[in-house]
């Protein structure tokens, strides 16, 4: 006989960033950390700001897995958050319900949590946005979801088509959002300084004048270009 599955499966105890590795992470535009891990980490381009004024934010991921139509692990996931967490809500993708509204978030921003992401979609528009912190979504219906489970917390998840897990770090801006698994974090960070080295350099070129990319130039001097008329 198959059993049925416990309604929440739940991690607490997990490797967190330090408080200098999250530092590091303050203001980073996501670009540079999708440079910074050759090209890849950000969640799927749908995903973005309900408030485009609470777009940036950086923080420890606190996963959880809800399912299609279900908002038990995002719930429990916000109450064992500690201050400074984001919301990493996985819901398949599922788009004929919300996974949150502004109450949740509302909740989650007493708790001290520092942003909620999911690959689902939100409600109630104008509360969130009273609410006052950053909320990634796919999109916005008023449909309401149960809150019947299963679902996990602090586990590995996928989200917006990125595996990500409990502890790694999460950056938002305008441009989407985008993890940094625990693993690379030092990594990402010893990469940035030379990538901000060089996106300084590209834009006081461009901004001199500069109209065709040195790649370009090589590019058209190599001979691997036939012309025809």
């Amino acid at each position: 006989m198959i059993e049925d599955p416990p309604l929440l499966t739940l991690r607490r105890n997990f490797p967190r960033p330090t408080a200098e590795q999250l530092a590091a992470f303050a203001d980073v535009p996501t670009g540079f950390l999708v440079d910074a891990m050759k090209g890849r980490g950000a969640l799927h381009h749908r995903i973005k700001p309900i408030d485009d004024d609470k777009a940036r934010f950086h923080g420890t991921a606190i996963t959880c897995d809800n399912g299609p139509a279900d908002n038990l692990g995002a719930f429990c996931a916000i109450e064992v958050a500690a201050p400074g967490d984001v919301v990493l809500a996985a819901a398949d993708g599922f788009e004929a319900t919300a996974v949150s509204g502004d109450l949740m978030l509302g909740m989650a921003k007493n708790k001290g949590v520092a942003a909620f992401v999911t690959d689902g979609l939100v409600r109630d528009i104008t509360g969130i946005r009273e609410v006052g912190m950053p909320c990634f979504a796919a999109g916005v219906t008023p449909n309401s979801p149960v809150r019947n489970g299963p679902g996990t917390v602090g586990q590995p998840i996928v989200i917006g088509g990125v595996a990500a897990d409990a502890g790694d770090i999460v950056v938002g801006d305008m441009d989407g959002v985008v993890v940094v698994p625990h693993a690379k974090i030092d990594g990402v960070i010893g990469a940035l300084t030379d990538i901000r080295a060089a996106e300084k350099e590209m834009d006081a070129k461009v901004r001199s004048g500069m109209a065709t990319a040195p790649f370009i130039t090589d590019f058209f001097a190599s001979g691997r270009i036939q012309e025809i008329d």
